[in-house]
């Protein structure tokens, strides 16, 4: 496993993180049992892995629980990074809808105490906005909070994490100008690198980290979704339409040259694409299983792709029609 250093807070964390949503939540075509979830943050330990990344809003606080569970007695062996910002709690979440949110002082007092307890930890590592809007992010009184919390000692840096969807290019931009914005978190994969490849850009003259979610594109990329692929309406992927699939299958078979040469699988280019860029500081792969741990783990090898590869793919994405991405509604 290698590491890399998260932005300007000079925290070092694992090239492949765990993104810990999966275990508490049922959004990716499995309930994994809290057994099962346990063995699966402790087999990425033994692999390397030390970035554990999460929110307060999975599960209602399940995944901060079994994240707290496992590494009691080892707070200094691992990064905790949890975000916060929905009303969840007494909430009931009707389908893949956004529940309201809250960043004022009160609610981030509140918020973190609680993520605290969970954890079972007196500091978090990174403390994060769960998919803030423009207006969240201009706010100067959030990010005073949270610069009041890390004089306490209560977190050691902070991230905004972009979504739900992707997009929020600007979001992600003006979050970058905040002095103690060290990650910015977005979905980016080798098919779909707008806006990460505006935001690495970014993220490389403001000394940023960038930790990518939905590495794999919903699955195209590990081959868990092919055309012929039925994906339940309580699962996550069910936003991705059978146009887009078919699509995507396409632009996969355009890149499969550049794999064999390298002597890789589609997976392996798609998680060295990411990797290879300089300011990506972790990569957060979809998983549900130990296998998964250990495949994605792999390729945390030091071998990156070469300049040459790296063009190839950006000529080829290039040459791919434009797709809508999200962001704040504008005020009437």
């Amino acid at each position: 496993m290698k590491y890399k250093t998260l932005g300007k807070s000079g925290i070092r964390v694992s090239e492949i993180g765990f993104g810990a949503w999966t275990i508490a939540l049922d959004w990716w075509g499995k309930k994994i049992e809290d057994d099962e979830a346990k063995r699966m943050l402790k087999r990425a330990y033994d692999l390397g892995i030390n970035f554990f990344e999460t929110g307060d809003m999975y599960g209602k606080g399940k995944s901060e629980k079994l994240i707290g569970e496992v590494f009691k007695g080892m707070r200094n062996e691992i990064v905790i990074s949890t975000k916060y910002g929905y009303e969840f709690e007494g909430a009931q979440q009707i389908g893949h809808s956004e529940l309201p949110q809250r960043f004022d002082p009160l609610f981030t007092e509140h918020a973190l105490e609680k993520s605290l307890e969970r954890l079972q930890t007196d500091y978090i590592d990174v403390y994060g906005l769960h998919n803030p809007k423009m207006y969240h992010i201009k706010d100067d009184v959030i990010f005073h909070t949270l610069d009041n919390k890390i004089n306490e000692g209560k977190i050691n840096t902070y991230q905004v994490a972009l979504g739900p969807a992707i997009g929020w290019t600007q979001e992600g931009l003006e979050a970058m100008n905040r002095k103690n914005v060290s990650a910015v978190q977005t979905v980016y994969n080798i098919l779909e690198q707008t806006p990460g490849n505006e935001l690495i850009e970014a993220a490389e003259r403001k000394n940023v980290g960038i930790l990518v979610r939905v590495p794999d594109a919903s699955g195209i990329l590990t081959g868990k979704v092919s055309a012929d692929t039925k994906i339940d309406e309580k699962d996550h992927r069910s936003v991705r339409k059978g146009e887009w699939v078919k699509a995507s299958l396409a632009k996969v078979e355009q890149l499969r040259p550049i794999a064999n040469r390298n002597g890789l699988n589609i997976t392996e280019l798609a998680i060295k694409f990411i990797i290879s860029k300089k300011a990506v500081s972790s990569v957060l792969p979809t998983v549900i299983s130990t296998e998964e741990i250990e495949m994605f783990s792999a390729m945390s090898d030091g071998k990156y792709l070469s300049s040459q590869d790296m063009r190839e793919i950006t000529n080829l994405y290039n040459s791919w029609p434009p797709y809508e991405i999200k962001s704040t509604a504008q005020a009437a």
